[in-house]
């Protein structure tokens, strides 16, 4: 099995064994800076099960939303046609960064856009700032600490990008950008038997000049 087949099949078997429906929210981070954009194109990067290209379509963006699990983008389709919106959204299939979709984007969001199994992030990223129209936003979240419950397992402690990683890929778009946010911010999280910690999040959120 290649590298590809392994990252494929993960996400599959992850998403193919989840039963709870999710929460319906979108991410606090987009629905704060998106929240007041002209909507446009939209592209949503690990689109998962739908909630954020969902909550940008009922907002009026047109919507391409991306994952490498043909499961999740399933139930993300049945979702947007449940709720009226599959006329504002395209998911496609991506094996990121081996293919990406086509087309610049008035908005590109890459949130938590993470995984225990190996892929090149960083190029993901910098075709993702490639992507980004004259004008446009890009919104990047990532973990960058993880909460106590699961750091206790310290077989399996994941390494987290830096807001200085990430800027340094959408750099190498050679586009001149304005930095909105380019740092760490604290969220608090509940774990499965109601604790509570308190994480940081890495933000790199850029608006394109030119």
């Amino acid at each position: 099995m290649t590298e590809t087949q392994d990252l494929r099949t993960f996400w599959e078997d992850r998403y193919g064994a989840m039963t709870d429906p999710t929460n319906g929210k979108p991410s606090g981070v987009l629905e704060r800076l998106a929240a007041g954009r002209v909507p446009g194109r939209a592209l949503d990067i690990g689109c998962a099960r739908g909630d954020d290209a969902l909550w940008l379509a009922a907002k009026g963006w047109t919507v391409t939303g991306v994952d490498v699990s043909q499961t999740a983008l399933d139930i993300a389709a049945d979702r947007a046609r449940t709720v009226g919106l599959a006329d504002r959204i395209t998911f496609e299939r991506h094996t990121l960064p081996e293919t990406f979709p086509d087309g610049s984007f008035d908005l590109v969001s890459a949130l938590f856009f993470q995984s225990p199994m190996a892929f090149d992030r960083a190029r993901v990223l910098e075709l993702a700032a490639r992507a980004t129209a004259p004008g446009g936003l890009l919104v990047i979240a990532a973990h960058n600490t993880a909460p106590r419950w699961r750091m206790a397992d310290h077989d399996h402690r994941p390494a987290f990008p830096t807001p200085e990683e990430d800027r340094a890929a959408t750099a190498k778009s050679g586009h001149v950008w304005r930095e909105i946010e380019v740092g760490l911010s604290d969220r608090e999280v509940t774990g499965p038997d109601g604790e509570i910690d308190t994480v940081k999040d890495s933000h790199v959120i850029l608006e394109r000049v030119s």
